[in-house]
């Protein structure tokens, strides 16, 4: 350079440099969310996994929390350096409303526990390896919850949104090292969601949903459609709506003054005519007001009120109640129901029994009740546990003697 001016040779090298492509910069915008859109995503990210928190807690009936999402984009290779390994993949793929699916990421622990809950268990039971029954327990449980989730969507995006019933896969992240593998958008930059769960005291864990970047902006596009449009009709109905013009009102006719009306009053009760008032006429030629010859009125003679009638008015008179007065008995006529059927019940005993035991049933299963042998057993009308009694043979039948009747 000299005197300020760069050589063709210094030219050349910057220009060598490396202009970006524009259609280079363009993709890679594409594939980032800016952040207004991050923050929709983290709206509904938000609310559609508040009611799937809601729809767990009633499959493992334990307290579920899930914290506030956090939004970022996110590549296969950095889930692979940071996640749990093996890990199970819940995958979701939208049917109705939305074009594409998005992968769920839970700990394998967690699924254990959640599933040993889910089939009456107490969460302890997590050893040994997910089976095909925790698989099926885990796809069964996320159905529910992402179909809540996807009712929750349907809200806020204003359409019908459906699912198809989410496959479950136990996957070691190590042994997969292409994302393209599992699901096409992962070759690339996706959106990553990372939840915090918490499950009573047994789960402290994080899990992840992993979005395609074009479904998190079609559902963005979606979000501000339907905002401009109720922004749209809020501005319609708060526009005045144009009343008509009101018709025209006659004009009244000249009140006559106070004191005018006063002396006319007088007089009239003297007996006396009262002069003659003007009167104006508005309805002239030019505006102009003239003067027209009033009527001559009747005298006004007052009438004097009729006699009021004497009126016979005597104080209240009651009975005097005695204090042991009795009401007539009338006896309840109990014949009317006679003829109701109830439905008797004897019932030998109970017990629990979770789902995996109740799934093991067989012929030749022997189920043990919480009765004693010889204890009383219970009877009942129409589910009312009334009496107790023992068992007895009647020829071919069985029966129940009432040993004692409860109260």
């Amino acid at each position: 350079m000299s005197d300020g001016v760069l050589s063709q040779e210094e030219i050349n090298a910057l220009l060598s440099g490396g202009i970006p492509d524009a259609d280079t910069s363009d993709a890679a915008a594409g594939e980032e969310l800016t952040p207004d859109e991050v923050d929709t995503i983290g709206e509904i990210a938000n609310i559609s996994m508040g009611t799937a928190a809601t729809t767990l807690f009633s499959l493992v009936n334990k307290k579920v929390e899930i914290s506030t999402p956090v939004v970022s984009m996110g590549t296969w290779d950095e889930i692979v350096d940071k996640y749990e390994k093996p890990c199970v993949l819940v995958r979701i793929a939208y049917t109705k409303g939305l074009d594409g699916s998005n992968i769920l990421v839970l700990r394998e622990n967690d699924v254990k526990i959640i599933t040993d809950l889910m089939m009456g268990g107490d969460g302890s039971n997590t050893d040994g390896e997910i089976t095909e029954l925790y698989l099926s327990a885990i796809s069964e449980a996320m159905n529910q919850m992402m179909g809540s989730s996807a009712t929750s969507m349907s809200s806020m995006l204003n359409t019908m949104i459906d699912i198809s019933p989410p496959s479950s896969t136990l996957m070691d992240l190590q042994d997969t090292t292409d994302g393209g593998e599992i699901e096409d958008f992962l070759e690339g930059r996706f959106v990553k969601i990372t939840f915090k769960m918490l499950i009573g005291d047994l789960v402290d864990s994080e899990i992840m949903q992993l979005y395609p970047v074009s479904l998190a902006k079609e559902m963005c596009s979606n979000i501000m459609s339907n905002m401009e449009s109720d922004t749209a009709s809020t501005v319609d109905d708060d526009m005045p709506t144009p009343q008509p013009e009101p018709a025209s009102q006659p004009q009244a006719a000249p009140q006559t003054p106070p004191q005018a009306q006063g002396q006319m009053q007088e007089q009239a009760m003297l007996g006396q005519t009262p002069p003659p008032q003007p009167m104006l006429d508005m309805g002239t030629s030019g505006g102009q007001p003239y003067m027209q010859q009033p009527y001559m009125q009747q005298p006004y003679m007052q009438q004097p009120y009729p006699p009021q009638q004497q009126v016979n008015v005597q104080p209240a008179q009651f009975q005097p109640f005695a204090g042991n007065y009795q009401a007539p008995y009338q006896p309840e006529n109990i014949d009317l129901i006679m003829d109701v059927p109830l439905e008797v019940t004897v019932e030998l005993g109970r017990t629990h029994k979770s789902i995996q035991d109740i799934l093991d049933f067989a012929p030749g299963t022997i189920i043990e009740l919480n009765k004693i042998a010889g204890e009383p057993i219970d009877v009942l009308v129409n589910g009312k546990y009334v009496a107790k009694g023992e068992v007895v043979v009647i020829e071919e039948s069985f029966g129940i003697r009432i040993t004692e009747i409860m109260k």
